[in-house]
C-alpha cells in the first residue's frame, strides 16, 4: 500500500531525512523506532504533505504523491494523527468528528465510528479543552477515522497518557483493525505499546531505516543496546 525510495526531506538548509527506504503492505501494522531528532515525526510530516520532500518517491495504494497537497493525499486514503494530538480546543467533540470528514464526499461516517468509541458518545457538546489527555486521543484518532482513510500514520499516540488509557488504547487499535482492516505506520517510544501492535519494527537513526527487527526482540537487552543504545 505504501512505498518509499530514497526519501529526502527537512527544515530550511537542514536535511532530516537521508534517503528513507520503507514499505508498508494493506492491512499490516509497521512500527518505527528511534531517538528524538532521528527524523521519524519528519517522515511521517513528508508522507501527509505538511512538509515537502526535497527528493525521492511516496507512492501509495498505486500511485505517485510526492508532488500531491496534503487535502488530496487525505483524499486518496492517507491518515494522519499528529504528536500533540492537534484537536480544536474550542470545538466541541462533534465539531472536531465533522472537520475530520469536512472534504469527505458521500454520507457522514460519524454515527459508524461513534459505534466503535462510546465513550465519545457522551462528549458530543463538550468542548476539545474540556477532555482529558486520554479523551483527546481517542477524539484526535476518531476524528482520523471518519475521514475513512485506507492507511493511518499515528505519531506517538501515547505521549503524556496515563497506563490504563494507553492499555485501551492499544486493544482499540488492535480491535479496529481486525474490524477494518486498518493499514496503520507508527511511531512511538512506548515499547510494550509497539510491540503489542506492530508485525514488525524498524529502526530509525540520522534518517535512515538502519534495521528491521521483530517486536518480539524489543524485549532482548542485546538488540535494545546494539540498535537504540538503550
Amino acid at each position: 500500500m505504501l512505498e518509499i525510495r530514497a526519501l529526502r526531506a527537512g527544515y530550511g538548509a537542514i536535511n532530516i531525512l537521508n534517503g528513507v527506504e520503507l514499505s508498508v503492505a494493506q492491512g499490516e501494522v509497521v512500527g518505527i523506532l528511534g531517538h528524538n531528532g532521528m527524523g521519524k515525526t519528519t517522515l511521517l510530516r513528508s508522507l501527509i504533505g505538511e512538509l515537502p520532500a526535497s527528493a525521492g518517491e511516496i507512492r501509495f495504494d498505486g500511485a505517485e504523491i510526492a508532488g500531491w497537497q496534503s487535502h488530496r493525499r487525505s483524499l486518496a486514503g492517507l491518515g494522519y494523527v499528529p504528536q500533540g494530538r492537534a484537536i480544536f480546543p474550542d470545538l466541541t467533540v462533534l465539531e472536531n468528528l465533522r472537520m475530520g470528514e469536512a472534504m469527505r464526499p458521500g454520507p457522514s461516517a460519524i454515527p459508524e465510528i461513534l459505534g466503535h468509541f462510546p465513550a465519545l458518545g457522551d462528549l458530543l457538546n463538550r468542548p476539545g479543552s474540556g477532555l482529558s489527555g486520554g479523551q483527546q486521543q481517542i477524539l484526535a484518532l476518531a476524528r482520523c477515522l471518519v475521514g475513512r482513510p485506507k492507511l493511518v500514520m499515528l505519531d506517538e499516540p501515547t505521549e503524556g497518557i496515563q497506563p490504563s488509557i494507553v492499555e485501551e488504547i492499544a486493544a482499540t487499535l488492535a480491535r479496529l483493525r481486525r474490524e477494518l482492516g486498518l493499514t496503520i505506520l507508527l511511531v512511538e517510544q512506548d515499547l510494550r505499546f509497539i510491540e503489542a501492535l506492530a508485525d514488525r519494527v524498524l529502526i530509525i537513526q540520522k534518517g535512515r531505516i538502519s534495521a528491521e527487527i521483530a517486536p518480539s526482540e524489543l524485549r532482548r537487552p542485546d538488540i535494545l543496546e546494539a540498535h537504540l543504545g538503550l
